[in-house]
């Protein structure tokens, strides 16, 4: 198997190869691992390290084999070494799922992180159920943890819905109230779409109209140029070379009005390079980008362990920026689920329920394991639920203007899954 295909630490790969106490030691393993009695846990990673998303794929992927040589070093989860299986989704569903179940059913992974995808991620859930597999996706379509999830999905970080509660009334009453909405045409996009128009309308605001974009379009003119001319505001939902486009050519075309966006839209890319075409645009972010702004020594602990400055690029290499609201998910779900193993006592596959029940209200506190927050899975969607943070594109830079409370992040309940037999 490729080096990509089963990451291993190389302290790890001493302990398994029998080279015994001594090279172990060596490495630093902590003895419940030396012992290697027990079998280890298989946990997958359905990335997206080709195709549209590979920029944020790269960061997710990074951060994950990071939590697993962490958790490692440290003895393993219930002194049980961690085996890290990734396949590539090349952000495409029907590649995606198909990936999924080799991670299953060939490499026997008993979990599974999942893609930010989010048309991938709602292929994928109906197999987490089939399979009986504990999936924790980073993609953000709402739906996942509400009508189109189920009792083996969890997702640790924010989401669309999540987003639009944190934002929505405050846009209105400090941006503008007459909007229009430009979103990718697919699933996160249509979500975007969707809750962004009932909560803006629901605050007082009027949404001019709403386009759904195609994903790969290079001439967004015919787009753009069909926006009204009394929009003071465009709430705009993209991702990777789309969001260049679409931001370069309505600068082109002379738009003046103000901009929103959640900061998927902006992750991974290189504001300063953007100039005026996105100055003074504000995003919505779930974790800072510049270390300033949460400068904490699990922060800075987190950021080495993951080779990213206190600016978000990658040390050695800063043409590369980070994936910064997003990265710190597939590390926060590696830790939940060593947390939930543990406490539940979970040995194997027989063990899922009271796992899932472990997991169902799970409240977390700041520190080592997660740095990005206190944080909490709420018992009947399964949905976390976190700080998040206002920020505004000041020279080239996200510069937050204030934090939104968790407290203001909260919506009703849409779904029990604690109903559906495991």
């Amino acid at each position: 198997m490729s080096e990509q295909k089963s990451e291993w630490t190389r302290r790890t790969f001493l302990k398994v190869a029998g080279s015994g106490a001594v090279a172990a030691a060596g490495a630093g393993l902590a003895p419940a691992i030396v012992r290697g009695a027990a079998k280890e846990i298989v946990i997958g990673c359905q990335a997206d390290l080709t195709g549209g998303f590979a920029s944020w794929g790269y960061w997710l992927e990074k951060a994950a084999k990071a939590a697993v040589e962490r958790i490692n070093r440290e003895g393993g989860i219930g002194g049980r070494p961690v085996k890290y299986v990734v396949e590539d989704t090349e952000s495409n569903p029907a590649t995606g799922t198909r990936k999924m179940r080799r991670l299953i059913q060939r490499e026997e992974a008993d979990f599974l992180i999942g893609t930010v995808h989010s048309g991938v991620m709602l292929a994928s859930t109906p197999i987490a159920q089939e399979l009986k597999t504990l999936y924790w996706p980073i993609a953000m379509a709402s739906e996942a943890t509400a009508e189109k999830g189920n009792r083996y999905v969890f997702r640790a970080s924010s989401h669309v819905r999540e987003q639009v509660q944190a934002s929505a009334k405050w846009v209105v009453d400090n941006i503008t109230k007459k909007w229009t909405i430009c979103v990718a045409d697919y699933a996160w996009g249509w979500s975007h779409r969707d809750w962004f128009k009932k909560e803006v309308e629901a605050a007082g605001g009027t949404i001019l109209t709403a386009m759904a974009i195609p994903a790969g379009t290079k001439d967004f003119v015919p787009f753009v140029s069909k926006i009204p001319r009394d929009t003071e505001a465009i709430y705009y939902v993209f991702f990777g070379a789309d969001t260049l486009g679409f931001l370069q050519q309505l600068h082109e075309i002379g738009y003046k009005g103000k901009k929103f966006s959640p900061v998927c839209t902006l992750e991974a890319v290189d504001l300063e390079k953007l100039g005026d075409a996105v100055e003074g645009a504000w995003a919505l972010e779930y974790l800072p980008r510049r270390l300033r702004y949460k400068d904490t020594p699990y922060q800075r602990e987190f950021r080495k362990r993951v080779a990213v400055d206190e600016e978000g690029r990658e040390v050695g290499n800063p043409s590369r920026v980070i994936a910064g609201s997003h990265y710190w998910s597939t590390w926060a779900s590696i830790h939940l689920i060593k947390k939930g193993v543990e406490t539940s006592g979970w040995k194997g596959r027989k063990d899922t329920a009271a796992l899932i029940q472990v997991l169902e209200g799970m409240k977390v506190k700041e520190g080592p394991e997660f740095p990005q927050g206190d944080l909490f899975i709420r018992a009947e969607d399964h949905q976390g639920f976190h700080q998040h943070w206002m920020s505004r594109i000041e020279k080239g830079k996200l510069e937050v203007k204030f934090t939104v409370p968790v407290e203001q992040v909260m919506y009703p309940v849409p779904v029990d899954f604690r109903k559906e037999k495991i």
